[in-house]
């Protein structure tokens, strides 16, 4: 019974050693995506554009607005003239208009949100694979976000950004 107890800490021990070890050639970094993102000429034009798009979207949708807004005053100011038949009919339409309205705000929301998605994927594609090659060209097996609020506390290990950004071109 005492070998069995020698033998079963003598295997803990190995064990442990060997994850200590292990421990000892797990090299890791860390850089922080949002700011590489930010960083890079693409995404900034990406951006700009994006913002080009929803100022025509925002611009259209206060053009249709206005619109109605004099539509409503003109149909206002002629109630009482019209017949009860025609403000009903003035109604349902002054309805329409609002809800094509609230429907382009959607689809162009929609739009944005697609457009945003296409222009970013191929940049955030391109940081990915840049800081893949700088990490295994320095030996590093793992890479840690450490972009604020990724939930990573302590970041005082290699910081891959200037090397990735050289990598870039940026």
């Amino acid at each position: 019974m005492k070998h069995v107890k020698t033998l079963v800490v003598a295997i803990a021990l190995i064990l442990g050693t060997t994850g200590f070890m292990q421990a000892q050639d797990l090299k890791v970094a860390h850089i922080a995506t949002q700011e590489l993102l930010t960083s890079m000429p693409q995404y900034k034009q990406a951006q700009a554009d994006l913002e080009k798009l929803q100022s025509s979207y925002d611009a259209e949708m206060t053009n249709m607005a206005n619109e109605l807004k004099k539509t409503m005053e003109r149909y206002g100011n002629e109630a009482t003239s019209q017949t009860d038949e025609t403000n009903l009919q003035r109604q349902s339409e002054v309805e329409q208009t609002r809800n094509k309205i609230m429907e382009y705000r959607q689809n162009a929301l929609r739009d944005l949100q697609k457009k945003e998605s296409e222009a970013l994927q191929p940049i955030v594609e391109k940081a990915r694979v840049a800081i893949q090659k700088v990490a295994r060209a320095k030996g590093f097996k793992y890479v840690l976000d450490s972009t604020t609020g990724t939930g990573l506390i302590l970041a005082d290990g290699y910081d891959l950004m200037a090397d990735v950004k050289k990598d870039l071109g940026i």
